[in-house]
């Protein structure tokens, strides 16, 4: 990336609303394993960073989920642990035993969070 495009880059992050920037990652995310996809190679490395992006993400919505400063009701928060845990258990799955349709759901879950925080859903 060239240094002006890195420069805007660090300026949309710094003024992009907390939901944009969660929409944005989970968009990313859901790009690279469909890119995995896509273009399949079995368990590449490719396929591997793409679902480490993927599940560090869904770390730190897990951890702002369990949050005692979290703003949301507790149900909200509790259907993201939900969410948070299957992505967790896909990966696993994913891992152990490599399929390329089995990225479908991780894939759907970002896009369609991502819709929500964007106010498309």
């Amino acid at each position: 990336m060239s240094n002006a495009a890195s420069a805007y880059a660090r300026v949309a992050q710094t003024t992009a609303a907390p939901r944009d920037i969660e929409a944005q990652a989970l968009l990313k995310a859901a790009r690279q394993l469909e890119e995995v996809k896509a273009n399949w190679n079995g368990a590449d490395k490719r396929l591997q960073d793409a679902l480490l992006f993927n599940r560090r993400l869904w770390t730190i919505f897990l951890s702002a989920a369990e949050s005692n400063d979290n703003p949301q009701p507790l149900a909200i928060r509790q259907n993201i642990a939900n969410i948070g845990v299957f992505v967790m258990k896909q990966t696993v799955d994913m891992q152990a035993s490599p399929e390329p349709q089995k990225l479908n759901s991780l894939i759907e879950i970002n896009c369609n969070l991502a819709a929500g925080l964007c106010g498309r859903a």
